[in-house]
């Protein structure tokens, strides 16, 4: 099992789809890197030789941010716009949906699980 970036990507899929198990790897960027090294678009995480492994991870390294530095970057982000005490900040901070998405009903997905009102009918 090939390790890259902290995780472990498996052995069996196309390289292509593995280094998509990377936080911050999707699939437009894991054809950037197989493009880059000139690894075919078959080639199985399996069958890379360890120098190619190494240098997947170099250039992972040298050209993207990835799993605890995006993470980092993205809760900083979020933090100062919370300290900004902005709009988009005062929504996160309130845990209601950030983008314009309508409240009355829907937005179960940040509101949590729906609260019964006491005395409520009809």
């Amino acid at each position: 099992m090939a390790r890259i970036a902290g995780v472990n990507i498996p052995t069996n899929k196309r390289v292509e789809i593995a280094l998509t198990y990377i936080h911050g790897i999707g699939r437009t960027s894991a054809k950037e890197i197989t493009a880059k090294l000139g690894f075919p678009p078959e080639r199985r995480v399996q069958d890379l030789t360890d120098a190619e492994v190494l240098a997947i991870r170099e250039t992972i390294d040298r050209d993207y941010t990835v799993e605890g530095d995006l993470r980092r970057d993205n809760a900083m982000a979020i933090k100062r716009l919370m300290d900004l005490a902005c709009y988009r900040g005062l929504r996160h901070r309130k845990g209601l949906p950030v983008r314009g998405q309508r409240t009355h009903t829907n937005a179960r997905t940040r509101k949590g699980k729906a609260k019964p009102i006491a005395g409520k009918k009809k």
